[in-house]
Parts: structure tokens; C-alpha cells; sequence
């Protein structure tokens, strides 16, 4: 069996974790731009993830505070694939990537990084957006800052 070593994932795994909810405290504020807020939908929300694996990569997370995805309610369940589809469409038309990943991570084993409340992942990918920079120069390259993504989608998500 061959080992991909993702070391520069260590200092995101170690860092303190911020006391309280990223998800509940950041919707409560009133600054969606410095908080990457790019959209409010009825029942959930898009955010750029501050760690990103690629550009533009977007969380989709419910307003109710809820851990298990089988807690949310029907409605926040339809809202939640609705506004994925959303976030999916926005992307494409802003920057034209060749796929995306997309996913929940449930609970800490699984690799919540917030374990106790519901988001799903948007990552989109481009044909050779993985490189040897991240493991031979333990850098990861992202062209475009979190400031410029947020305002070139929040053009394509009204």
C-alpha cells in the first residue's frame, strides 16, 4: 500500500478551535463579507470555507444548530439540497470548473472539523488542480484570495 502524506493538514488539525459555533456565531453578525457569507437562503446558507483544499471552495450549512443530519427537518433538508444546487450553479458560471467534490463529514472520526453542526462541502475542481506543491514544497496554491472569490460569486448568487 502507497502513503500520500498531507502534512501541511497537521497545523489546521492542531490549531485551538474557536470557542462556540463558525456557523451560528457568523450568521448572527452583521458582516457577511468579512464573515465570507456569500448567501442567505430561507433555512441555510453558503460560506467560503477560510481553509480551503481549492479556490473557491463553499460550505453549505443550515441556520438551526443541529449535528445530525437526521435531526434537520424536511424543509431544511429540501432548502439544503436546493441552495447546493445553487452554490454548484453559481460556481460554474463564475469559474468554470471541470467537477466538484461535494460532501458531509459526520461526526470528529469522519473528519468534522465542526462536529456538532450539519455542513456540506462544495469544492470545485479543475483538470490538474493537484499538484506536487503541497507535498514536495509543503505549500498549497490557491490564485485567487477569498476577498475576490466572495465578490465574484456574490455577482451569481442573488
Amino acid at each position: 500500500m502507497e502513503r500520500l502524506w498531507a502534512p501541511w493538514r497537521s497545523g489546521y488539525i492542531k490549531a485551538e478551535k474557536p470557542r462556540g459555533c463558525i456557523f451560528c456565531d457568523k450568521t448572527k453578525e452583521n458582516k457577511d463579507e468579512q464573515n465570507y457569507i456569500v448567501y442567505r437562503g430561507k433555512k441555510n446558507f453558503i460560506i467560503l470555507n477560510t481553509y480551503p483544499y481549492n479556490p473557491a471552495h463553499l460550505m453549505v450549512a443550515p441556520y438551526s444548530h443541529i449535528g445530525n443530519l437526521e435531526e434537520l427537518t424536511r424543509e431544511e433538508l429540501t432548502d439544503h439540497m436546493e441552495v447546493m444546487a445553487k452554490a454548484i450553479e453559481a460556481l460554474k458560471k463564475a469559474f468554470s470548473p471541470a467537477g466538484f467534490n461535494t460532501g458531509m463529514n459526520l461526526g470528529r472520526v469522519a473528519g468534522a472539523g465542526v462536529e456538532d453542526h450539519v455542513h456540506c462541502h462544495v469544492v470545485p475542481r479543475w483538470q490538474g488542480d493537484t499538484n506536487f506543491m503541497p507535498i514536495i514544497g509543503d505549500t498549497r496554491v490557491l490564485p485567487d484570495s477569498l476577498s475576490n472569490v466572495y465578490r465574484t460569486l456574490k455577482e451569481f448568487l442573488v
